[in-house]
């Protein structure tokens, strides 16, 4: 079986990337511009092509020459982009109208390399950002590129992810290859795992975990497992939250405790924000990075450099390994129909 060949941009600490390596990935090339974030990959796949850029200055380079690849051959492009809201305004200039967002640098690489497939990451939210024309426009610059597209919102947790989590997940194939290729997203699991699936740590020290205040703590030893602001005493409660408790909606991430019995919610970048805290089910604490790490299904060889902050950050920005793994097999599934 030949070796299907990738380049992924926006790389992070390397859950897309391990996740399609995992499916059977060769990576010729990732684009990363955090130096911590570079550094966790090298440390963990010294063999990998890192290149620590801004992928503005990659991207107005000769990319054939840069990754030895002619265009047309490369397999897959993946990767996310952080999307600001921008609209064709009538013009229908294609690459012109994106020019000053992450897009417009992804959009060049699909512009001058044509890869065969694209992986295009993203939050759930982009939908319906800026009544849907942020999204509208993607799809049309993919349209314009030459791509058919396809999309669909998965829930990390129906793929052997023991966390709720969201992401919008685009397709493109070559329009040339139409003929030839399909994609099916994979098939959700039937058995979705939960907290008691991963290994919990025992106190960890303060590398490896952030510690809440005195006060923050003894509030949230009035949490049960499963419960939140609502599973306490009222007056409690509203000192915590001060503004919050006015507040229209649940405000159910405030004073969050999980339980072993259900899955995590989002792993986020930082552990210690208000309105979306996710306490320890046992110890009166957030999660440590390596207890999200496991969550987010990367394995306990999987480095990460940087401060404690850093970590956190690389982790919940991540893409869940065993997701990105799902969608890896179902690529070269498509690609072995030609």
């Amino acid at each position: 079986m030949r070796k299907f060949k990738s380049i992924e941009l926006f790389a992070g600490a390397g859950g897309l990337a391990l996740g399609l390596e995992q499916a059977g990935w060769e990576h010729i090339g990732l684009v990363e511009i955090d130096k911590f974030a570079v550094e966790t990959l090298k440390t963990n796949r010294p063999e990998w092509n890192v290149l620590c850029e801004d992928i503005e200055n990659v991207a107005k380079r000769d990319l054939e020459k840069e990754f030895s690849i002619q265009k047309g051959e490369l397999d897959l492009l993946s990767g996310g982009t952080p999307c600001q809201s921008f609209s064709y305004a009538g013009k229908k200039l294609g690459l012109e109208d994106i020019r000053g967002t992450m897009f417009y640098h992804y959009a060049k690489f699909l512009h001058q390399l044509q890869p065969k497939m694209f992986l295009f990451e993203n939050v759930k939210g982009l939908l319906t950002h800026d009544k849907g024309q942020t999204y509208r426009t993607i799809l049309d610059i993919f349209e314009d590129e030459g791509y058919h597209t396809v999309y669909q919102v998965l829930n990390a947790w129906n793929f052997g992810v023991p966390q709720k989590r969201e992401r919008l997940i685009t397709i493109g194939i070559r329009k040339d290859l139409t003929d030839k290729i399909s994609f099916q997203y994979p098939q959700p699991h039937k058995y979705k795992p939960l907290i008691k699936d991963i290994q919990l740590d025992h106190n960890p020290d303060t590398a490896q975990c952030a510690r809440y205040s005195e006060y923050k703590a003894k509030i949230f030893s009035l949490v049960p497992p499963g419960g939140y602001w609502k599973d306490i005493p009222p007056d409690i409660a509203k000192e915590y939250m001060k503004s919050c408790w006015d507040m229209e909606g649940g405000r159910t991430g405030i004073l969050r405790r999980i339980s072993l019995d259900e899955p995590s919610l989002t792993v986020l970048t930082s552990p210690g924000m208000k309105q979306t805290d996710r306490c320890h089910p046992l110890e009166v604490r957030p999660f440590s990075y390596r207890e999200n790490a496991r969550i987010q299904t990367f394995p306990d060889s999987w480095i990460f450099c940087g401060r404690l902050s850093d970590k956190y950050r690389q982790v919940g920005n991540a893409v869940p390994v065993n997701l990105a793994k799902e969608l890896g097999t179902a690529i070269i599934k498509s690609l072995e129909l030609m």
